[in-house]
């Protein structure tokens, strides 16, 4: 088995918004969205670095008109219940940037088999821009955050959290949990999106990411006691400084929208997210579509928190 040092950067090309999920039968799953935002994929391998030469397999296509007709984005796989789920956000061909978050369902042991089953839109507590939706459990209850513009609050999106009934069903209300309000959430546009959240040492740790998707793009944290309440906002503390920024010597520029796996033993953290080898852009930083999957080992930190470090350079 190939020790996790050798990872070799990048993992997939033209992969953004990367989700990597390690199941109990020893396959990495990952799925992303596709440089024409049109469909989801789903494929897997034994090793995170296989990940880039395994056969995608298409789970579920954009429809024609109407609801999730355009711009498919940030899909997220989970394995809940006995039962596979992907969390996405979908336009309408006639609205291209006024997403809803979708889910889907597969009772096959195997998701790159069996039948996708469309579940429908998850509802909030109002219509409005919303997307990059995650899951997690704890203590026996099912969370869902994700990221959805307040008509009453400046900005693109905010974070949000709220309990689960169902894995497509939350029980309101929703909590605000952070807003862009620093100097690098809000270059470009004001963005909190694309959370992954991570438990360990007695913290549950929500990473995001914020400004436009160009090189200004990067992550911060919100850490949480595991015994308070995660649906009260004081719960959550949020780091004052991005923890995973663009690095100009290793020429990595944009990273963020990432999740958190293990390596192939489980001995070490691995951040999976996406990033480009360039900095200047033609045109819309969402029609570029290099932005690639790439991962990292991370470390902790003596206080107990996690230790991205830089995003590594791309192998020679």
């Amino acid at each position: 088995m190939p020790k996790v040092e050798t990872l070799k950067n990048p993992i997939v090309e033209q992969r953004a918004d990367p989700w990597v999920y390690k199941h109990t039968d020893g396959y990495y799953y990952f799925t992303a969205s596709v440089p024409e935002y049109d469909r989801i994929e789903v494929r897997r391998s034994a090793t995170i670095q296989g990940l880039g030469v395994a056969e995608p397999v298409v789970a579920w296509r954009k429809h024609k008109e109407g609801p999730m007709s355009a711009n498919i984005w940030a899909p997220e796989i989970h394995y809940i219940d006995g039962k596979w789920y992907i969390y996405y956000a979908a336009a309408r061909a006639d609205e291209i940037f006024d997403h809803r978050m979708y889910v889907i369902e597969n009772e096959s042991e195997n998701p790159l088999d069996g039948n996708w089953v469309e579940k429908g839109q998850v509802k909030t507590d109002w219509e409005s821009f919303s997307l990059d939706a995650t899951t997690f459990e704890h203590k026996g209850q099912r969370y869902y955050v994700w990221a959805q513009r307040d008509p009453n609050i400046v900005g693109n999106s905010n974070l949000y959290i709220a309990k689960m009934i169902n894995p497509w069903t939350i029980e309101g209300p929703q909590v605000m949990i952070t807003k862009p309000e620093f100097d690098w959430e809000t270059i470009g546009f004001w963005v909190n999106e694309g959370a992954a959240v991570l438990k360990r040492n007695g913290k549950i740790f929500i990473t995001y990411s914020a400004s436009a998707t160009d090189y200004n793009y990067c992550m911060g944290i919100l850490a949480a006691d595991e015994n308070s309440d995660l649906l009260d906002p004081a719960s959550w503390r949020k780091s004052e400084v991005p923890v995973f920024q663009t690095n100009e010597e290793t020429s990595q520029f944009g990273p963020g929208h990432n999740s958190f796996t293990v390596s192939e033993d489980g001995s070490q953290d691995i951040l999976i997210y996406h990033a480009r080898n360039y900095q200047e852009i033609e045109g819309d930083p969402l029609w570029d579509p290099n932005r690639h999957t790439r991962a990292q080992v991370f470390t902790w930190n003596e206080d107990g928190t996690p230790n991205f470090g830089i995003p590594v350079a791309d192998a020679k």
